[in-house]
């Protein structure tokens, strides 16, 4: 896998309805770099080993705009650390693909967004950056994205849809508690 994990310690991943998954995150600043600089692999880390394809800050209990995705396969890691990441054009066509979320464990659903994203971010060294997405690179980034906007996958649903999916995470966490 890819060496910008290795030796990182893991983070506890936060489960809603953990208050911090509905926070605003707030922009990094150049005060910010120590921090984000351990944060980044530690995060990348965490996220290989959940398994999952992308991890918010917000997920970790830090309030900073970072985000770190990859879609690529296991065996051709291709990992991107966001910093500050921002949506500047999105389709107008749709798409809609099953998501699911690390804060939301074994839970899935469609989710419809645009089809195609372009996201401006800096790198962990600090170099302005665009990234065009589409398919599942596209809703990655939306779903991190919003997770630094406080917003999760199941508020895209409807009411019923998103009440039936949270209840059963509630039984499944309950039932996890109780072993």
């Amino acid at each position: 896998m890819s060496e910008i994990q290795i030796g990182a310690p893991l983070l506890p991943i936060l489960i809603y309805p953990e208050p911090v998954l509905r926070k605003l995150a707030r922009p990094v600043t150049s005060a910010d770099t120590e921090e984000v600089r351990r944060l980044v692999p530690s995060m990348f880390a965490t996220m290989y080993k959940a398994p999952g394809i992308g991890l918010a800050a917000n997920q970790i209990g830090s309030l900073l705009r970072v985000i770190v995705v990859d879609v690529a396969p296991k065996e051709e890691p291709a990992p991107i650390a966001l910093i500050n990441p921002e949506i500047v054009a999105k389709s107008e066509d749709m798409a809609t693909q099953e998501e699911g979320c690390l804060s939301i464990p074994d839970q899935y659903a469609e989710v419809t967004r645009p089809a195609w994203v372009k996201v401006r971010y800096q790198d962990p060294q600090g170099a302005k950056q665009e990234i065009e997405a589409q398919g599942l690179l596209s809703a990655c980034l939306q779903h991190e994205i919003d997770h630094l906007n406080g917003v999760l996958f199941v508020d895209y649903l409807s009411a019923l849809k998103r009440n039936m999916l949270l209840r059963k995470l509630a039984k499944a966490q309950k039932e996890l508690k109780s072993r």
